[in-house]
């Protein structure tokens, strides 16, 4: 059985999305952020970066949530959450899971801890600004990819590991000026996402509340 080491809304959801969609038995075990519980030295021997999520499989302790999810899809090809290995959609797939979590999923870490950057106020406001404009730009991107294949999914016609690590950070701008739901393609998109019964098991099982993004 899986152990998915997680925190409310964190970047362990794609991944507990994944299992949902899997059906596979797994157990959730709470990292208190709040309590700073993912830098106790318990937590550190698992992920020295201090980071969630962390899964557990068998001997196996996987960390970086777009690692997890790959290991997920690979663990249980019969749940099609990638397309065929070889194929111009796998490569497809792996372009935009890496453009999610090396890009996207970068740019939101600087928005939400611009302090990480500098000591200077008036240095961490101005990074905030520009990261929030800058996700709005790949955003705006992701938008016209859907709109030009006309979806439903990050693929086309298949859902993928991907949708969810997609609708993870679609969530994560709920906040901004101008969140991924304000565009009509992403708004659909993440319409359809929730509607989905393992999405609302996941939101459910974590506690997350409307509005969901």
């Amino acid at each position: 059985m899986y152990q998915l080491y997680y925190y409310s809304g964190n970047a362990n959801l794609a991944p507990h999305i994944l299992l949902e969609e899997i059906g596979a038995e797994y157990s959730l075990v709470l990292v208190d952020r709040s309590q700073n519980q993912q830098k106790s030295p318990e937590y550190l021997k698992l992920n020295p970066n201090g980071r969630i999520p962390v899964l557990v499989d068998g001997e196996l302790v996987l960390y970086e949530a777009a690692a997890i999810c790959l290991h997920l899809a690979d663990r249980h090809p019969a749940a099609a959450l990638a397309p065929a290995l070889g194929s111009d959609a796998r490569a497809e797939f792996y372009k935009w899971l890496i453009y999610l979590t090396n890009t996207v999923q970068a740019e939101l870490l600087l928005y939400f801890y611009p302090e990480r950057m500098s000591d200077d106020a008036v240095a961490v406001m101005n990074i905030q600004v520009r990261a929030e404009r800058r996700v709005g730009e790949m955003l705006d991107q992701i938008e016209a990819k859907l709109a030009a294949d006309a979806g439903p999914f990050l693929l086309g016609a298949q859902y993928s590991a991907a949708d969810a690590y997609l609708l993870m950070l679609c969530r994560w701008t709920r906040g901004m000026h101008h969140p991924a739901r304000t565009r009509p393609q992403l708004g659909r998109f993440l319409d359809m996402m929730m509607a989905r019964p393992a999405t609302q098991r996941a939101f459910a099982g974590e506690g997350i509340d409307a509005p969901f993004y």
